[in-house]
């Protein structure tokens, strides 16, 4: 399998804090059957600057200890880039970097508890200039919960969406876990990944979370996300299925 969304770089943000302990991720990631790992680190979120040379430079210490280790997991480099106005000013000067360092794929990341105003604008122009907005776990962002048409407005605009692991199985809740279902029903997700923090609270899951949409939404279903994961590496072009309005629940018969 291939994971497009991972914290496993020792030391850099809030996932792995040394090199052991990205090990010890390394390790739990090859028991879940990942092969290849995107190493996504946050990047101008308020907490955290993790900027393309800086990334792709621990990468590469990364992949030679667990060359050294012969643990059978490649890393790639990536970003997980929290959205913001200067965002193609910092494209412009080399300063982000897509899935792989090949593929015209971007992580982005909205605050959890909305979406940006400029949100539409920033992922249209980022459409013209030939680049792909990849938005992570929109079923956490409490204002798509709310008003999911704005999730289905960016996606019929060409943004495609990457559902967490931990979510689809009923980590984050019953609430996240029925929202993130809606979104694979409507063919508004098109990746699944981890998020991968540590082996303990934020763990890989990936395995389990693809059985569940195998058994809730069948096996197309699930080979259309694994396929999506191994495109998306190799820089090719994605499928994505057309969109569906997701229909706001019901509470106690009253919207």
């Amino acid at each position: 399998m291939i994971d497009i969304h991972s914290h496993i770089l020792p030391g850099v943000d809030d996932g792995a804090q040394s090199m052991e302990e990205a090990i010890q991720m390394a390790e739990a990631a090859v028991k879940d059957g990942i092969k290849v790992l995107c190493a996504t680190p946050h990047h101008r979120n308020g907490r955290f600057e993790n900027e393309k040379k800086e990334i792709e430079e621990e990468v590469q210490r990364l992949n030679g200890e667990l060359e050294k280790r012969d643990i059978p997991l490649y890393i790639v480099p990536g970003q997980e880039i929290r959205l913001y106005r200067e965002l193609l000013d910092d494209m412009d000067r080399d300063l982000l970097l897509p899935i792989s360092n090949i593929a015209n794929y971007y992580l982005v990341e909205f605050p959890s508890n909305r979406v940006p105003d400029y949100a539409a604008h920033l992922c249209y122009e980022l459409k013209l200039r030939g680049y792909t907005p990849i938005i992570v776990h929109p079923e956490r962002n409490s204002e798509l919960i709310e008003k999911p048409e704005l999730l289905y407005e960016l996606v019929k605009e060409g943004a495609l969406t990457q559902v967490t692991a931990n979510s689809v199985i009923g980590k984050f809740g019953k609430n996240i876990m029925n929202f993130s279902h809606d979104i694979i029903k409507a063919n508004m997700a098109h990746f699944i990944a981890s998020d991968a923090h540590n082996i303990s609270s934020r763990g890989f899951h990936l395995t389990e979370a693809y059985e569940l949409i195998h058994k809730k939404f069948g096996s197309s279903m699930r080979y259309y996300l694994q396929e999506n994961a191994e495109l998306v590496i190799q820089g090719q072009t994605v499928w994505a299925e057309e969109p569906l309005f997701i229909k706001k629940k019901k509470f106690l018969g009253i919207f």
